[in-house]
Protein backbone atom coordinates (compact mmCIF):
# COMPACT_ATOMS: atom_id res chain seq x y z
CA UNK A 1 0.00 0.00 0.00
CA UNK A 2 0.96 3.37 -0.97
CA UNK A 3 0.72 6.58 1.80
CA UNK A 4 0.47 10.12 0.60
CA UNK A 5 0.94 13.56 1.68
CA UNK A 6 -1.75 15.10 0.07
CA UNK A 7 -1.20 19.12 1.83
CA UNK A 8 0.54 20.61 4.15
CA UNK A 9 0.21 24.31 5.33
CA UNK A 10 1.90 25.70 7.99
CA UNK A 11 1.03 28.99 10.56
CA UNK A 12 3.52 31.39 12.78
CA UNK A 13 1.85 33.58 15.11
CA UNK A 14 2.12 37.72 15.58
CA UNK A 15 4.95 39.14 13.69
CA UNK A 16 8.67 38.36 12.83
CA UNK A 17 10.55 39.45 15.54
CA UNK A 18 14.30 40.54 14.23
CA UNK A 19 17.86 40.82 15.90
CA UNK A 20 17.18 44.09 16.79
CA UNK A 21 14.27 43.86 19.08
CA UNK A 22 15.45 40.66 20.32
CA UNK A 23 18.74 42.12 21.76
CA UNK A 24 16.53 45.38 22.80
CA UNK A 25 14.31 43.40 24.89
CA UNK A 26 16.35 41.04 26.62
CA UNK A 27 20.26 42.44 27.08
CA UNK A 28 21.72 40.49 24.23
CA UNK A 29 23.78 41.53 21.19
CA UNK A 30 22.47 41.66 18.19
CA UNK A 31 25.75 41.09 15.85
CA UNK A 32 26.37 38.07 17.98
CA UNK A 33 22.86 36.68 17.46
CA UNK A 34 23.75 36.97 13.44
CA UNK A 35 27.14 35.63 13.63
CA UNK A 36 26.96 33.07 16.05
CA UNK A 37 23.09 31.81 15.06
CA UNK A 38 22.50 32.60 11.65
CA UNK A 39 18.83 33.24 12.28
CA UNK A 40 17.47 36.59 11.55
CA UNK A 41 14.21 36.78 12.78
CA UNK A 42 11.82 34.06 15.12
CA UNK A 43 7.99 33.96 15.90
CA UNK A 44 6.66 34.11 19.38
CA UNK A 45 3.26 33.48 21.07
CA UNK A 46 4.02 36.07 23.39
CA UNK A 47 4.02 39.63 22.70
CA UNK A 48 7.61 41.10 23.86
CA UNK A 49 6.79 44.39 24.48
CA UNK A 50 4.11 43.80 26.53
CA UNK A 51 4.68 39.98 27.87
CA UNK A 52 0.86 39.33 27.13
CA UNK A 53 0.54 35.28 25.82
CA UNK A 54 -1.47 35.90 22.54
CA UNK A 55 -1.42 32.18 21.13
CA UNK A 56 -1.53 29.16 23.06
CA UNK A 57 -0.05 25.63 21.63
CA UNK A 58 -3.78 24.77 21.02
CA UNK A 59 -4.46 27.76 19.41
CA UNK A 60 -1.98 27.53 16.56
CA UNK A 61 -2.50 24.06 16.08
CA UNK A 62 -5.57 24.79 15.45
CA UNK A 63 -4.45 27.88 13.07
CA UNK A 64 -2.55 25.38 11.19
CA UNK A 65 -5.03 22.44 10.99
CA UNK A 66 -7.85 24.22 10.00
CA UNK A 67 -5.42 26.04 7.36
CA UNK A 68 -4.63 22.82 5.57
CA UNK A 69 -8.44 20.90 6.08
CA UNK A 70 -9.46 23.86 4.13
CA UNK A 71 -7.01 23.54 1.10
CA UNK A 72 -7.62 19.57 0.69
CA UNK A 73 -11.79 20.83 0.86
CA UNK A 74 -11.84 18.51 4.44
CA UNK A 75 -14.30 18.89 7.94
CA UNK A 76 -13.58 17.15 10.86
CA UNK A 77 -16.10 14.07 9.58
CA UNK A 78 -12.97 13.32 7.08
CA UNK A 79 -10.69 12.60 9.41
CA UNK A 80 -10.44 9.31 10.76
CA UNK A 81 -7.18 10.43 13.43
CA UNK A 82 -5.73 13.03 14.50
CA UNK A 83 -1.90 13.18 15.59
CA UNK A 84 0.16 16.16 17.38
CA UNK A 85 3.56 16.18 18.22
CA UNK A 86 5.20 18.48 20.54
CA UNK A 87 7.51 19.38 23.69
CA UNK A 88 5.96 21.97 24.73
CA UNK A 89 2.26 20.81 25.31
CA UNK A 90 -0.17 23.97 26.86
CA UNK A 91 -0.90 21.29 29.94
CA UNK A 92 0.35 17.82 30.87
CA UNK A 93 -3.32 17.14 31.06
CA UNK A 94 -5.46 17.15 28.89
CA UNK A 95 -3.42 16.26 26.15
CA UNK A 96 -3.66 18.92 23.60
CA UNK A 97 -4.09 17.01 20.79
CA UNK A 98 -7.76 16.62 22.39
CA UNK A 99 -8.32 20.28 22.67
CA UNK A 100 -7.48 20.73 18.93
CA UNK A 101 -9.91 18.14 17.92
CA UNK A 102 -12.54 19.91 19.92
CA UNK A 103 -12.25 23.41 18.30
CA UNK A 104 -12.13 21.23 15.21
CA UNK A 105 -15.36 19.71 15.62
CA UNK A 106 -13.76 15.78 15.36
CA UNK A 107 -16.05 14.09 18.05
CA UNK A 108 -15.34 10.52 18.22
CA UNK A 109 -12.47 10.35 16.26
CA UNK A 110 -8.88 8.35 17.48
CA UNK A 111 -6.71 11.10 19.02
CA UNK A 112 -2.33 10.54 19.55
CA UNK A 113 0.05 12.97 21.01
CA UNK A 114 3.65 12.28 21.13
CA UNK A 115 6.07 14.47 22.84
CA UNK A 116 9.62 14.86 21.22
CA UNK A 117 11.87 17.41 20.35
CA UNK A 118 13.08 17.89 16.56
CA UNK A 119 11.86 14.51 14.98
CA UNK A 120 8.82 14.90 16.87
CA UNK A 121 7.40 16.15 13.11
CA UNK A 122 8.74 12.58 11.62
CA UNK A 123 7.50 10.38 14.62
CA UNK A 124 4.09 11.66 14.32
CA UNK A 125 4.55 10.67 10.51
CA UNK A 126 5.56 7.20 11.46
CA UNK A 127 2.45 6.98 13.60
CA UNK A 128 0.55 8.19 10.72
CA UNK A 129 2.06 6.02 8.25
CA UNK A 130 1.94 3.11 10.37
CA UNK A 131 -1.92 3.67 11.40
CA UNK A 132 -2.99 4.12 7.44
CA UNK A 133 -0.81 1.16 6.44
CA UNK A 134 -2.66 -0.79 8.96
CA UNK A 135 -6.09 -0.57 6.49
CA UNK A 136 -8.11 0.25 9.39
CA UNK A 137 -8.00 4.33 8.40
CA UNK A 138 -7.91 5.81 5.02
CA UNK A 139 -7.13 9.97 5.82
CA UNK A 140 -5.68 11.48 8.67
CA UNK A 141 -4.72 14.70 9.94
CA UNK A 142 -0.71 15.09 11.58
CA UNK A 143 0.12 18.15 13.62
CA UNK A 144 3.35 19.14 14.92
CA UNK A 145 3.44 22.56 17.05
CA UNK A 146 5.57 24.33 19.76
CA UNK A 147 5.63 26.92 21.90
CA UNK A 148 8.89 27.58 22.91
CA UNK A 149 8.61 31.53 24.43
CA UNK A 150 6.55 29.67 27.34
CA UNK A 151 10.67 29.75 28.48
CA UNK A 152 11.11 33.39 28.33
CA UNK A 153 10.25 35.65 30.92
CA UNK A 154 9.42 38.64 29.26
CA UNK A 155 10.34 41.10 32.02
CA UNK A 156 14.02 39.22 32.72
CA UNK A 157 17.15 40.83 31.29
CA UNK A 158 19.32 37.95 30.34
CA UNK A 159 22.35 40.09 29.70
CA UNK A 160 24.18 38.52 32.56
CA UNK A 161 22.42 35.05 31.87
CA UNK A 162 24.77 31.74 31.03
CA UNK A 163 25.58 31.82 27.11
CA UNK A 164 23.54 28.53 27.05
CA UNK A 165 20.59 30.16 28.33
CA UNK A 166 21.25 32.94 26.17
CA UNK A 167 21.05 31.00 23.12
CA UNK A 168 18.03 28.73 23.69
CA UNK A 169 16.52 32.28 23.85
CA UNK A 170 17.77 33.65 20.84
CA UNK A 171 17.45 30.47 18.60
CA UNK A 172 14.14 29.06 19.52
CA UNK A 173 10.48 30.63 18.27
CA UNK A 174 7.05 28.71 17.73
CA UNK A 175 4.87 27.67 14.99
CA UNK A 176 2.55 24.92 13.80
CA UNK A 177 2.27 22.76 10.61
CA UNK A 178 -0.26 20.36 9.55
CA UNK A 179 -0.39 17.84 6.98
CA UNK A 180 -3.13 15.37 5.24
CA UNK A 181 -2.19 12.02 4.83
CA UNK A 182 -4.40 9.14 3.03
CA UNK A 183 -3.85 5.81 1.30
CA UNK A 184 -5.55 8.15 -1.82
CA UNK A 185 -3.39 10.30 -4.02
CA UNK A 186 -5.29 13.98 -3.91
CA UNK A 187 -3.79 17.45 -3.95
CA UNK A 188 -0.20 17.35 -4.29
CA UNK A 189 -0.19 13.89 -4.26
CA UNK A 190 3.37 13.44 -2.49
CA UNK A 191 4.22 9.32 -2.42
CA UNK A 192 6.11 8.54 0.63
CA UNK A 193 8.75 6.12 -0.98
CA UNK A 194 10.96 5.43 1.88
CA UNK A 195 10.58 6.24 5.42
CA UNK A 196 13.07 6.18 8.66
CA UNK A 197 13.23 7.14 12.34
CA UNK A 198 15.10 5.52 14.75
CA UNK A 199 17.22 6.07 18.25
CA UNK A 200 20.74 6.50 18.13
CA UNK A 201 22.11 7.85 21.18
CA UNK A 202 22.86 4.64 23.34
CA UNK A 203 26.30 6.18 24.18
CA UNK A 204 26.03 10.09 24.26
CA UNK A 205 24.52 11.82 26.26
CA UNK A 206 21.94 14.67 25.52
CA UNK A 207 22.85 17.18 23.63
CA UNK A 208 19.63 19.02 25.12
CA UNK A 209 17.71 19.05 27.97
CA UNK A 210 14.15 20.82 29.15
CA UNK A 211 13.13 20.15 32.72
CA UNK A 212 9.42 20.07 33.88
CA UNK A 213 10.04 20.59 37.86
CA UNK A 214 6.02 20.90 38.85
CA UNK A 215 6.11 22.36 42.38
CA UNK A 216 9.44 20.94 43.68
CA UNK A 217 12.26 23.77 44.05
CA UNK A 218 15.55 21.99 42.37
CA UNK A 219 19.07 23.21 41.48
CA UNK A 220 18.28 21.79 38.09
CA UNK A 221 19.16 23.63 35.17
CA UNK A 222 15.44 24.54 33.48
CA UNK A 223 17.44 24.59 29.68
CA UNK A 224 20.77 23.77 28.20
CA UNK A 225 21.69 23.48 25.17
CA UNK A 226 25.24 21.48 24.27
CA UNK A 227 26.12 23.47 21.37
CA UNK A 228 29.25 21.87 20.53
CA UNK A 229 28.15 18.62 20.86
CA UNK A 230 25.36 19.24 18.12
CA UNK A 231 28.08 21.40 15.91
CA UNK A 232 30.39 18.26 16.48
CA UNK A 233 27.37 14.97 15.87
CA UNK A 234 24.68 16.75 14.02
CA UNK A 235 26.25 17.07 10.50
CA UNK A 236 27.83 12.99 10.85
CA UNK A 237 24.31 11.56 11.68
CA UNK A 238 22.96 13.63 9.32
CA UNK A 239 25.27 12.19 6.39
CA UNK A 240 24.52 8.52 7.41
CA UNK A 241 20.53 9.09 6.98
CA UNK A 242 21.36 10.89 3.70
CA UNK A 243 23.73 8.23 2.42
CA UNK A 244 21.27 5.29 3.77
CA UNK A 245 18.12 7.31 2.14
CA UNK A 246 20.76 7.75 -1.43
CA UNK A 247 21.05 4.00 -1.48
CA UNK A 248 17.41 3.89 -1.23
CA UNK A 249 16.83 6.45 -4.25
CA UNK A 250 19.23 4.33 -6.42
CA UNK A 251 17.55 1.24 -6.35
CA UNK A 252 14.28 2.76 -7.48
CA UNK A 253 15.65 4.52 -10.05
CA UNK A 254 15.15 7.99 -8.52
CA UNK A 255 17.25 11.17 -8.54
CA UNK A 256 16.66 13.24 -5.79
CA UNK A 257 15.66 16.92 -7.18
CA UNK A 258 15.34 18.70 -3.84
CA UNK A 259 16.84 18.61 0.28
CA UNK A 260 15.49 19.62 2.91
CA UNK A 261 18.44 19.34 5.41
CA UNK A 262 18.24 19.50 9.41
CA UNK A 263 16.83 23.13 10.66
CA UNK A 264 19.00 23.76 13.79
CA UNK A 265 19.97 27.42 13.46
CA UNK A 266 20.54 29.48 10.12
CA UNK A 267 24.41 28.99 10.94
CA UNK A 268 24.42 25.24 11.87
CA UNK A 269 21.81 24.46 8.64
CA UNK A 270 24.47 26.48 6.51
CA UNK A 271 27.58 24.17 7.82
CA UNK A 272 25.65 21.35 7.44
CA UNK A 273 24.88 21.67 3.75
CA UNK A 274 28.31 22.68 3.11
CA UNK A 275 28.89 19.38 4.84
CA UNK A 276 26.94 17.10 3.01
CA UNK A 277 28.21 18.34 -0.48
CA UNK A 278 24.20 19.55 -1.51
CA UNK A 279 24.00 22.27 -3.95
CA UNK A 280 22.43 25.39 -2.67
CA UNK A 281 19.59 26.00 -5.24
CA UNK A 282 18.21 22.63 -4.40
CA UNK A 283 18.34 22.98 -0.95
CA UNK A 284 14.83 24.09 1.30
CA UNK A 285 16.39 26.36 4.33
CA UNK A 286 13.36 27.88 6.89
CA UNK A 287 15.10 28.25 10.17
CA UNK A 288 17.11 31.82 9.78
CA UNK A 289 13.75 33.08 9.09
CA UNK A 290 11.27 31.20 11.02
CA UNK A 291 12.84 30.32 14.24
CA UNK A 292 14.34 27.05 15.29
CA UNK A 293 10.13 26.08 16.15
CA UNK A 294 10.86 22.46 17.18
CA UNK A 295 8.18 20.49 16.03
CA UNK A 296 6.75 22.56 13.12
CA UNK A 297 10.05 22.75 11.21
CA UNK A 298 9.41 19.68 8.73
CA UNK A 299 5.97 20.87 8.22
CA UNK A 300 7.40 24.36 7.66
CA UNK A 301 9.93 23.23 4.96
CA UNK A 302 7.55 20.84 3.50
CA UNK A 303 5.12 24.38 2.96
CA UNK A 304 8.72 25.85 1.77
CA UNK A 305 8.70 22.78 -1.20
CA UNK A 306 5.07 22.98 -1.87
CA UNK A 307 5.36 25.47 -4.67
CA UNK A 308 8.22 24.08 -5.59
CA UNK A 309 8.12 19.99 -6.79
CA UNK A 310 6.89 19.77 -9.91
CA UNK A 311 5.21 15.88 -11.02
CA UNK A 312 7.76 13.29 -11.00
CA UNK A 313 10.61 15.46 -8.61
CA UNK A 314 11.73 13.57 -5.53
CA UNK A 315 12.35 15.42 -2.24
CA UNK A 316 14.98 14.28 0.87
CA UNK A 317 13.80 15.72 4.48
CA UNK A 318 16.28 14.67 7.27
CA UNK A 319 15.94 15.41 10.62
CA UNK A 320 17.82 14.61 13.86
CA UNK A 321 17.19 15.33 17.53
CA UNK A 322 19.79 16.50 19.43
CA UNK A 323 17.89 15.81 23.51
CA UNK A 324 19.14 12.19 22.85
CA UNK A 325 19.85 11.52 19.39
CA UNK A 326 17.71 10.34 16.90
CA UNK A 327 17.82 10.34 13.25
CA UNK A 328 14.77 10.82 10.73
CA UNK A 329 14.87 10.70 7.39
CA UNK A 330 12.14 10.29 4.44
CA UNK A 331 11.88 10.10 0.00
CA UNK A 332 8.68 11.62 -1.06
CA UNK A 333 8.30 11.71 -5.48
CA UNK A 334 5.10 13.74 -6.67
CA UNK A 335 2.28 11.88 -8.48
CA UNK A 336 0.73 13.65 -11.34
CA UNK A 337 -2.83 13.59 -9.57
Amino acid sequence: MTIYINQCQHYLPNGAVDNTLLAQRFGLNADWISLFLGNTSRYFATDLVSGEVKKSLCDIATEAAQEVMQKELLTSEDLDFIVLSTATPDQLMPATVNLVAERLGAKNVPTFQLQSGCTGAMQAISLARSLLLSGEYKRGLVIGADVCSKFIDPTKDYAQSDANEQINFALFGDGAGALIMSTQPTGLGWEITQFSCRFTGLELPPGQIVNWRGLRETDDVMLMEDYKAIEAHVPKLAAEMLDNLWTAAASEGNEIDWYLPPQLSGRMTHHIVNELGLSRDKVINCVHETGNNGNALPFVQLSYLRDRMEDKQSAMLIAIESSKWIQAGMLIRKEAV
